[in-house]
């Protein structure tokens, strides 16, 4: 008789070292934020009226904090079938450097360089963008 495995969960990657410490980093700040706008609102207390702004400022952050890490979180979780066609999205997140973004391929649909076909229209775009590159150092440094 033999015995399956039980299934890996898709969430197991929370608990990495890594991603711990991206947690630990997050909560961090987070606290951080909160503390800056109890500091400010003291400030305002005592007769400081910018700090009144920076007072509601320094939550509105936190909670965009809290927001992104979830949205981060969700998005890392996702399954590869889940994740959707757009590779923007990672190669964005991959240069900031997070855990776990450095693995990401395109998506199957999406072809090679060597698949795509001439476009006339990108070519001139780029011969454009080339003018103007060529421009822009024949100017030099400003």
């Amino acid at each position: 008789m033999s015995r399956l495995a039980p299934p890996v969960s898709r969430w197991r990657f929370v608990i990495e070292p890594r991603w711990i410490a991206w947690h630990l980093f997050a909560v961090v700040a987070v606290i951080g934020m909160l503390w800056l706008g109890d500091w400010q609102l003291h400030r305002a207390l005592g007769g400081n009226a910018l700090s009144w702004a920076y007072t509601f400022e320094w939550p509105v952050f936190a909670v965009f904090g809290v927001v992104f890490w979830a949205k981060t979180i969700l998005d890392q979780g996702k399954l590869p079938a889940e994740a959707g066609t757009s590779t923007a999205q990672g190669s964005t997140a991959a240069g900031l450097g997070l855990p776990g973004t450095a693995s990401r391929r395109p998506a199957a649909g999406a072809p090679d360089e060597d698949e795509v076909e001439d476009d006339p229209e990108l070519d001139e775009y780029n011969a454009y963008l080339g003018r103007l590159n060529r421009q822009a150092q024949a100017r030099g440094p400003r």
